[in-house]
């Protein structure tokens, strides 16, 4: 994971606890369950961004990649809240990056980056962005002091 742009903008997409059957046999969250957590959390996030697509929608986002790194290990007990923020623009998708975190400490345990890529809702084929919505996201993306929108 690359150290942080302290500019860019963190959502809050998700919050879980984590239970004993998210366990596996040595006693730590199984890594199904992140995947759970972090695709749960991208949709979360794809709505708060207005990119869920939906009935009528011209285009939508289908995950091309997602890559997950661990840092530490989740015991059941643990309070975990998912950030994510935008990582990149591109021509036809957007880099999107989730962390997972301890609730009260920060600690991090793990984060995700997915490749969102732009397709027709009817051909199912690769678009550019469309302007709207690249506004939206550049929009999105950064902190603004002026809104008073804080780290």
């Amino acid at each position: 994971m690359m150290t942080r742009d302290s500019t860019i903008r963190e959502y809050n997409v998700g919050q879980a606890v984590v239970h004993p059957w998210h366990l596996d046999q040595f006693g730590h969250m199984n890594v199904r369950w992140y995947a759970h957590f972090f695709d749960d959390a991208a949709l979360q996030f794809l709505a708060l961004l207005r990119l869920s697509g939906g009935n009528g929608a011209v285009s939508h986002c289908v995950t091309a990649r997602a890559t997950t790194s661990f840092s530490a290990e989740v015991l059941a007990g643990t309070c975990i809240c998912i950030l994510g923020s935008i990582a990149k623009i591109g021509t036809k998708s957007v880099t999107l990056e989730f962390r997972m975190i301890e609730v009260l400490s920060a600690r991090n345990y793990a984060h995700c980056e997915t490749v969102e890529v732009f397709v027709d809702a009817q051909t199912h084929q690769s678009i550019e962005i469309p302007s709207e919505i690249r506004c939206w996201l550049e929009e999105s993306r950064f902190l603004d002091e002026t809104r008073g929108d804080t780290k």
